[in-house]
């Protein structure tokens, strides 16, 4: 399948607004009264009656035991009952004052609940799904799950409150100025009163991408933003594993002992998957200064995933950082590598990595997609005794859907697969709306997309997730009702940033007292925000005004 090219809406939306200053209130009314919500509402609606890779299919396992709400009609794998001719499925709302019930006979106890799922209001209730004889009388329970009936899209929703390249900007300027930041400037250690600097790969990989970003955006800040980028470059490399170590070139994931890094299964471990995100780094760095040491570097990073990788294409999850032996059994999701892999090729024309990259592409097909399991490697949450399914995250399931779809050509079964991943990762994780408080307020800015089961909290980097996953979506297919859902997400983005001082805040949930006051802020989050504004910008705006 060749990739196809959308329909571009507003070819001079962007260009109306002001790229430094004002706000883009009447181009994002514009590009929303474009699209037509009664008919893309209704559309979703539809869509949602559709489970999502139900296991009763036989393609993949139940993978929603743990599961806490819907958007789509769900299926259980709940077991028959001896003698059963047929199954009542009986919902029952639990809010307080809800009134009512909704029932459905099906032969079977797995069916989903498609036939009255558009009939459900949005709440917390109980499924009990009982076996019926050829008469029609009970004989049984096969099964009883609760779990939130959670809010369609049903959009539009808020329109940004300023133009998407003021509010990247804005954010990259926020952590440009953060005192921590200004430090590397002169220094090539970390200042460690920024605490999540305590993961080098992926925060301290992110700053240098950042600074690299702000100084291809804003000349004036060139100068000292290479520099803080060099510098932070420095650490990295003076923190990583030496040549022909079994992780050679490698930064570490932990750093000192702070917060996750003090726990005893993480001291002297690193997660697989993160040393592409120091590779990035390398990478962007190298094409701000043309330094050739950049480029070996990243190119030594990718020729250790090539050692590192198994016979089935598969890499472990964690492993000794010097030794390199595996923590556990566990695998890693790939798309971070596959998508490093890629770039190599891409921008540098590096064909050496395509036979790891097509091993990897086979080991997700046939192992992590087969199984449905698109399990969390965050470097805070254990990655120990976990069983299958128990901790979902939409940080595994909607990058890898980009990645499907980010490639020249893909067959029909993975663009399904990537819309089947598009769909799990709105399913699960993201909240179109959220109802009052007792204090008559919401809770949370909605839209927008939780990180993990192991954390449910609305996170910047997964409205990031998500939202990318929908435009690559549109991209791809042209439907209207991607772009939506992504703009929806990312015109949250600009809602919630600070207006004051560019901030966009990692979580984006009510907070107050002390859990406001140490409310956290990741720079690895607020970087992929900036660049999800940046896409829908470029998507967004005529070709020939596209730039960074």
């Amino acid at each position: 399948v060749q990739r196809r090219q959308p329909m571009k809406l507003l070819l001079t939306l962007l260009s109306s607004c002001a790229l430094l200053c004002g706000c883009c209130d009447n181009a994002c009314e514009s590009a929303d009264a474009a699209l037509d919500y009664a008919e893309i509402n209704a559309e979703a609606a539809r869509r949602y009656l559709d489970p999502i890779r139900p296991g009763y299919e036989g393609r993949n396992p139940f993978w929603n035991g743990f599961a806490k709400k819907f958007i789509y009609a769900p299926a259980f794998d709940f077991r028959p009952v001896e003698g059963a001719a047929a199954y009542r499925f009986t919902v029952t709302p639990l809010e307080e004052g809800a009134q009512g019930s909704w029932s459905f006979t099906a032969e079977t106890p797995q069916a989903a609940l498609s036939p009255v799922w558009s009939e459900i209001p949005v709440g917390q209730v109980r499924l009990v799904v009982e076996a019926l004889d050829a008469a029609g009388a009970a004989i049984g329970k096969a099964g009883e799950r609760e779990f939130r009936r959670d809010y369609p899209f049903t959009g539009p929703y808020t329109p940004a409150v300023r133009d998407y390249r003021q509010a990247a900007r804005m954010a990259l300027l926020y952590v440009h100025r953060m005192p921590e930041i200004q430090h590397w400037a002169e220094h090539t250690e970390p200042d460690m009163n920024y605490s999540h600097n305590t993961y080098p790969c992926k925060i301290i990989g992110a700053t240098i991408r950042s600074e690299v970003l702000l100084a291809r955006l804003l000349p004036a800040h060139e100068e000292k933003a290479t520099r803080i980028a060099r510098n932070a470059a420095q650490f990295l490399i003076d923190q990583s594993r030496p040549a022909g170590d079994p992780l050679a070139f490698f930064p570490p994931t932990y750093y000192k002992d702070l917060v996750a890094s003090k726990r005893a299964e993480n001291q002297n471990k690193t997660m697989t998957m993160e040393a592409a995100s120091a590779g990035h780094a390398f990478l962007d760095l190298y094409d701000l200064t043309g330094d050739k040491a950049y480029y070996d570097r990243a190119l030594g990073i990718a020729d250790t995933y090539v050692r590192l990788q198994r016979a089935d294409g598969s890499y472990p999850i964690k492993v000794d950082f010097v030794t390199g032996e595996p923590v556990n059994t566990a695998c890693a999701m790939l798309h971070p590598v596959l998508r490093y892999f890629q770039r190599l090729k891409a921008d540098y024309g590096v064909e050496t990595y395509a036979e790891a990259q097509a091993k990897g592409e086979k080991w997700m097909r046939e192992v992590a997609l087969r199984n449905f399991d698109m399990t969390g490697q965050f470097e805070d949450v254990t990655v120990l005794g976990l069983q299958p399914y128990e901790n979902l995250t939409n940080c595994t399931a909607a990058p890898y859907a980009t990645y499907l779809l980010s490639r020249t050509a893909y067959t029909d079964d993975e663009l399904a697969d990537a819309v089947d991943l598009v769909r799990f990762s709105e399913d699960q994780f993201t909240f179109w709306d959220t109802p009052l408080t007792a204090d008559g307020i919401k809770a949370k800015a909605t839209p927008c997309v939780y990180e993990q089961y192991k954390y449910q909290k609305p996170v910047d980097n997964s409205a990031s997730n998500v939202a990318d996953a929908l435009l690559a979506l549109y991209e791809t297919t042209g439907e209207p009702i991607y772009l939506a859902k992504g703009k929806a997400l990312i015109d949250n983005m600009t809602i919630v940033q600070n207006p004051v001082n560019g901030q966009i805040p990692t979580t984006w949930d009510f907070r107050w007292g002390n859990a406001e006051r140490y409310r956290t802020y990741w720079i690895n989050c607020s970087y992929c925000s900036v660049c999800s504004l940046l896409r829908l910008a470029g998507l967004l705006e005529p070709r020939a005004e596209r730039t960074l």
